[in-house]
């Protein structure tokens, strides 16, 4: 595999806020066959423990992230990158503020998009199984993906 050239756009990765959202409904619109609703998104925001980022480029936001924490797993449930920005490190840089060591990662993923599974599987995430018929939309089965973080290494 070749190495590719860093294009990813200027980036100020932060939490994502309730007034985001009319930016993020509109990117996930255009993700997605069957998009998160308001309501979707407003819960998750309002969930103490997630991690909800958002990607901002020129003030205005270019991607986002959704992880919310089940126990002693984060699941990560949502994350977009505009259509006209994809494949530009966007998604990479907001895996990599979402990571913590040691910790366990779950997701589901439609079979059919192979850009988002190698995505997940160069951040370390392995396929576990499938839920047959998960995606309401066309029945497509998900594939359910987990990963582990690596420790962290500390300085004597």
């Amino acid at each position: 595999m070749s190495a590719q050239p860093d294009i990813r756009p200027q980036l100020d990765i932060r939490r994502l806020t309730y007034a985001d959202l009319p930016q993020v409904i509109a990117i996930e619109r255009r993700a997605f066959p069957t998009p998160w609703s308001l309501a979707m998104f407003v819960l998750e925001l309002s969930k103490p423990s997630g991690i909800c980022l958002a990607a901002v480029s020129q003030g205005r936001i270019v991607g986002y992230l959704v992880c919310s924490r089940y126990d002693t797993v984060w699941h990560l449930m949502n994350v977009a990158v505009d259509d006209r920005l994809l494949r530009r490190g966007i998604a990479s840089a907001l895996f990599e503020l979402a990571d913590g060591p040691s910790e366990q990662y779950t997701l589901e993923v439609r079979t059919s998009n192979g850009p988002a599974i190698r995505l997940y599987e160069r951040f370390g995430f392995r396929p576990a199984g499938r839920r047959h018929g998960y995606y309401h939309d066309n029945r497509e089965d998900a594939l359910i993906m987990w990963r582990t973080a690596p420790e962290r290494a500390t300085s004597a």
